[in-house]
């Protein structure tokens, strides 16, 4: 055998084993890659890009890195002792630079979900809803929240998982407490209900009143104007304007009220 043909044959060897260990490890983006050297974890995790490892020695786990939904279900007591059930939505993302520790010590995604965030969730949100009332967490749900997600980042931080955002997916409370709602919501309305009928009754009283107080003052008036004194007054006023208005001369007809007097103007009194 040549030298030719080792050279070919050790070529051929060589690729042979490049493809079947496959030296060469593309990480994708928004991934990195956790290396262990016989199983022991590279503090130092892989970034995106090529990377070129020692086949055997080296095997390396591709974790995600971007931001993640989970929904937890959850529930817990409020402080008047009422039972409160819950679904979150929990957006977070494993931080890049530890994502290698929070793999030696949690495992995968799927393992760092069911061991990390969602029991964090649930023990999150029953320390976060002790804090309130059941009827408070309704009223005052964005406060709930706001304590919920200070509650829970702080938790998911220590294993090196940023929380960006939760959201209510479904809240739900107790059979008796939603009676109790429910009949409160009744009374407050029969009691606005009563209080527009006093209001009512109230103003229609007013306006009888007031009706009767103005017929009552008409009645006075007219009572007033009918007074003989009054009556002799006017008829006194009225002689008296009759009189600055009169220019001094009787009617040509005699009406009987004065004695005959010849109406002829002078004029035809000469000729006679």
């Amino acid at each position: 055998m040549n030298n030719s043909s080792k050279l070919a044959i050790a070529t051929t060897f060589l690729l042979l084993l490049v493809l079947f260990f496959n030296p060469v490890v593309p990480i994708g983006p928004g991934e990195r890659g956790v290396v262990t050297h016989f199983g022991a974890v590279e503090p130092t995790p892989l970034s995106e890009g090529l990377h070129i490892v020692v086949p055997v020695r080296d095997r390396v786990t591709r974790l995600d890195v971007k931001v993640q939904k989970h929904e937890v279900p959850a529930k817990g007591s409020t402080k008047d002792l009422q039972d409160l059930k819950a679904v979150f939505a929990v957006n977070f993302a494993l931080k890049p630079d530890i994502v290698a520790r929070t793999f030696q010590q949690q495992g995968n995604l799927s393992e760092i979900v069911e061991r990390i965030v969602a029991p964090q969730t649930q023990e999150a949100f029953k320390t976060a809803v002790a804090q309130f009332t059941a009827e408070e967490s309704i009223v005052k749900r964005p406060e709930l929240k706001d304590s919920f997600d200070a509650i829970l980042g702080e938790r998911l931080n220590k294993y090196g998982i940023e929380v960006y955002d939760t959201s209510v997916v479904d809240i739900q409370f107790s059979a008796e407490f939603a009676q109790a709602v429910e009949s409160k919501q009744v009374a407050e309305q029969e009691s606005q209900r009563a209080v527009y009928i006093a209001q009512k009754a109230e103003q229609e009283a007013q306006g009888r009143i007031n009706q009767a107080t103005g017929e009552a003052e008409a009645q006075r008036l007219l009572q007033q104007s009918l007074d003989p004194n009054i009556l002799r007054k006017q008829e006194l006023d009225n002689q008296r304007l009759a009189i600055e208005k009169w220019n001094g001369q009787l009617p040509n007809v005699n009406s009987g009220a004065v004695p005959f007097l010849n109406l002829k103007p002078q004029d035809e009194r000469a000729k006679a």
